[in-house]
This record gives C-alpha cells, sequence and structure tokens, in this order.
C-alpha cells in the first residue's frame, strides 16, 4: 500500500489498495488557492457545496480500497463535470464545470472566471485529478482483472433549485444501469433498500456524474457506481458549521461496509463478462 500527496498541498491524495474497489472523492477539498478565493463573493466563500466530512465517513469503512480524493474545492474546478462542459442533465438545473452559482441558484462571483481561467483550472487540478484516477483504475484491474469505481458523494436533503422534495437517504447512480454489471447494481440496491431506517432509490434525481458516465465501462472490465448520500445521515446539521455526527456515521457506517464488501466479493465473478 503507498500513500501519495502526504503532507503537502496538491491536487490529489492517492491511497492504493489491494482490493477491487477503488473510492472516488471529487468533492470533499475545501482548497482554494487565494487569487481564485479573492474573486468568490461572500455567499461562494462559505462553499456551502461540499461534500462535507464525507472522506471522514468512509475513512476506514473498508481499508482494502485504494482512494483517490481531491484536494481542491469544487468551486475552483469541479472533478465531476465533463472537462468539455457539455451539461450532466440537460434542460434540468444543474452547475457546471467551473459552477457560477451554488446549489440553490444564487451567484457566488464577484468576478466570473472566463474560458483562459477555466482552462488554467482545468490543466492545474481536474487534470490531474482524473490522471490518479486512471491509473489507479488501470493498477487496480491489472491486479484483479476488474476494478470497481465507487464513486462517494453526498448533499444537502432539500435544495429546491435542484429537486422537489426531500431526497432519499442512499441515491445510488448507474446512468439507467450503463456503467456496471447489472448484478452489481442489484447488490447495492438491495443492500440499501434493505437498511432499516433508510430509504434508497436508483437512477433518480442523481444518475451517476460525468466519472461514473466516463469511467463506467463494464466492456472493459471496469464498473462505476456513484453513491449520494443525503448529508442528514451522517452530519449534525445541514447548515453551517455542517458538523460530523458520530452518533449518526456509526448507523450508517456498517452499510457502506457491508455494500463495499459485496461489491468485492463479487469481483471476481465479473471477470470476462459483460
Amino acid at each position: 500500500m503507498r500513500h501519495a500527496g502526504a503532507g503537502r498541498m496538491t491536487p490529489v491524495a492517492v491511497f492504493e489498495g489491494d482490493s477491487p474497489i477503488v473510492l472516488g472523492l471529487p468533492h470533499a477539498g475545501t482548497f482554494v488557492p487565494d487569487d481564485i478565493r479573492a474573486r468568490l463573493n461572500p455567499r461562494g466563500r462559505e462553499l456551502a457545496d461540499t461534500d462535507w466530512h464525507v472522506d471522514r465517513l468512509y475513512d476506514g469503512v473498508f481499508p482494502q480500497a485504494s482512494t483517490v480524493r481531491a484536494s481542491f474545492h469544487r468551486y475552483v474546478i469541479d472533478a465531476n463535470r465533463d472537462p468539455a462542459g457539455h451539461s450532466l442533465y440537460p434542460g434540468q438545473n444543474t452547475t457546471g464545470l467551473v459552477p457560477l452559482t451554488d446549489f440553490d441558484g444564487q451567484d457566488i462571483w464577484t468576478s466570473p472566471p472566463d474560458a483562459a481561467d477555466i482552462e488554467r483550472r482545468r490543466r492545474q487540478f481536474h487534470a490531474p485529478y482524473h490522471a490518479a484516477l486512471a491509473d489507479q483504475l488501470a493498477r487496480v484491474r491489472a491486479r484483479h482483472g476488474v476494478a470497481i469505481l465507487f464513486d462517494c458523494h453526498s448533499i444537502r436533503s432539500n435544495i429546491a433549485f435542484l429537486f422537489d422534495g426531500t431526497l432519499p437517504d442512499f441515491n445510488i447512480g448507474t446512468n439507467q444501469g450503463q456503467t456496471c454489471a447489472p448484478t452489481l447494481q442489484a447488490a447495492v440496491c438491495d443492500i440499501a433498500q434493505s437498511a432499516p431506517g433508510f430509504t434508497a432509490t436508483v437512477n433518480g434525481r442523481f444518475k451517476g456524474g460525468w466519472t461514473t458516465r466516463h469511467y463506467g465501462q463494464p466492456h472493459q472490465g471496469i464498473h462505476a457506481i456513484q453513491m449520494e448520500l443525503a448529508q442528514s445521515t451522517y452530519l449534525q446539521t445541514q447548515t453551517p458549521p455542517w458538523q460530523f455526527d458520530t452518533e449518526k456515521a456509526a448507523r450508517l457506517r456498517p452499510i457502506l461496509a457491508t455494500i463495499l464488501t459485496t461489491l468485492a466479493d463479487m469481483a471476481p465473478t465479473l471477470k470476462g463478462t459483460p
């Protein structure tokens, strides 16, 4: 096992594990370079759309997994968006490669980035994250014959600008079943939907972001699933200061452990199959 990026700010931190599972963490980072922070308005500087503490939530849940975590904030550039700028959800409210608004549709910039700014950020942050993620998936697939990307996300339960009502606790995304073997989707759904006291859906409002859709190539031996958790499942509140709730997390972490252990156990059955 190997740690990379420790002890200094790098765009991405990598931990190399021994299992077929790779955890992607594109939105847990809070680093914003000073020159970019200076262009955010007060609302933007709150960094409200962070996947708060989701890295802490997953830490140690399945120690054998590799992890690839973006250190930078999604307002710098969103590591889970198409670098070409295409929308994930055409016709629906969403945020782009470099968000111009927050999840509530409110402006976050005093001086929005132009095309040259976005391209610099893509090279400096977005590209290194995905280079690291691609490297880990290739390494794991070479070792095990298959790789399973589990993309870890969280979001507030109620965001009227993005969706109606209250979000389920577990939101599983596989782009309508295209990014992983049907058996994997079924296994994750069964575990999440049978978890006492929790709610779950598959390919609802969140069908998997660019990362899941880009890397999820079952015929090539890479399967990808996005898990969007409602932050009410592990945070004390969904308003500042977004504190981690150890009691809630203690109820949630065993379910996540069961999901990841099950996926790892199923990996050998996927070799040579779509």
